[in-house]
């Protein structure tokens, strides 16, 4: 059970880090890159804040659930999160379109992992 609490506090700082970092991600784009990037590359940045952020209080939340292995499930959130939004920065900061093609895995292992938590929470044992 001493990996599963371990898991569960690095998922919470997981979270809190990605809370942090896209919150201020959120601030550069909003000041800093308002008058350099083109209107529809603001957006691109935008959407990539906006996963950031949604995932971090998940994956807070997740760090949370005592009595289910959520290991898994949160590895594929966080690394989704890295590849989804952090190919969506690259692609606003750089115009390198091909960029675009990576973005849907990164949506793809988030999407994996949010279903293995439902699924998880549908055969766990009622508390």
């Amino acid at each position: 059970m001493q990996s599963n609490n371990s898991s569960r506090r690095i998922l919470r700082l997981s979270g809190a880090l990605l809370a942090f970092t896209g919150i201020a991600l959120g601030a550069f784009g909003a000041h800093a890159l308002r008058s350099v990037l083109a209107p529809p590359l603001l957006e691109v940045w935008h959407t990539g804040v906006e996963y950031q952020l949604w995932n971090a209080v998940g994956l807070i939340g997740l760090g949370g659930w005592t009595g289910v292995d959520v290991r898994g499930p949160g590895q594929l959130i966080g690394g989704g999160v890295l590849v989804f939004s952090g190919s969506l920065y690259l692609l606003a900061l750089t115009g390198a379109s091909w960029l675009g093609a990576i973005t849907p895995l990164g949506g793809l292992a988030m999407l994996t992992g949010w279903a293995w938590v439902a699924w998880r929470g549908v055969r766990s044992p009622s508390p």
